[in-house]
């Protein structure tokens, strides 16, 4: 195997899909490492499940900053601890379109719904009190709007009648546990193009 590639992935809570891709890049799914987890929260949960797999780990709070400043720290440990893909796990920030500019296709984000359906917060809510019948996770590349870019790999959660949002959520993060390595191997070890906003493997 080649050598593997590096991730920066930022959290803003518990960081459980960083440990999901961290598993999945040591059990060899996914040819890659994580290079750096960063938090704009320096209490998040998920740093300290991060240094208890070995990972680096900094927190750029954002208080007192503007967003530029902000981002134009945390660009700089990406590129510091030389990460080629950014992986947005519970990241709790819209990134502005210079951000994403910076990083062009190496952007991915999960998110707990089918987009287009549901973007934004509390997601799985808004499916519950919609009353769908279907709802999922989503894997995409980011792109300058929120939860709006090319869609990678979904995966389905029926909405049962007696869930609540709490329980449709939990369902649903075991399946983004399974999507985000095997849209992230997709990613790596294909071959894929943009045609339109579509996401082509080849």
């Amino acid at each position: 195997m080649g050598e593997l590639t590096r991730l920066a992935v930022l959290l803003s809570g518990r960081g459980s899909n960083l440990v999901a891709l961290a598993e999945a890049c040591a059990r060899g799914e996914v040819p890659a490492e994580i290079a750096l987890a960063i938090s704009n929260h320096p209490a998040a949960p998920g740093l300290e499940r991060a240094r208890e797999r070995g990972i680096p780990v900094t927190a750029i709070a954002a208080k007192g900053l503007t967003r530029e400043e902000h981002e134009a720290g945390v660009a700089a440990a990406i590129v510091a601890a030389g990460a080629e893909w950014v992986c947005l796990a519970g990241y709790m920030r819209l990134l502005s379109p210079a951000f994403v500019a910076r990083f062009p296709q190496r952007i991915v984000n999960i998110h707990p719904a089918l987009l287009p359906s549901f973007p934004g917060l509390e997601a799985q809510r808004q499916a519950w009190a919609y009353g769908v019948k279907l709802s999922g996770c989503t894997v995409h590349l980011v792109d300058a709007g929120c939860d709006s870019g090319p869609v990678v790999l979904q995966r389905t959660v029926p909405v049962l009648d007696d869930d609540t949002p709490e329980t449709l959520a939990a369902r649903i993060l075991e399946q983004e546990h399974i999507a985000y390595p095997a849209a992230l191997r997709m990613l790596l070890t294909r071959a894929w193009r943009l045609d339109g906003r579509r996401v082509v493997f080849d």
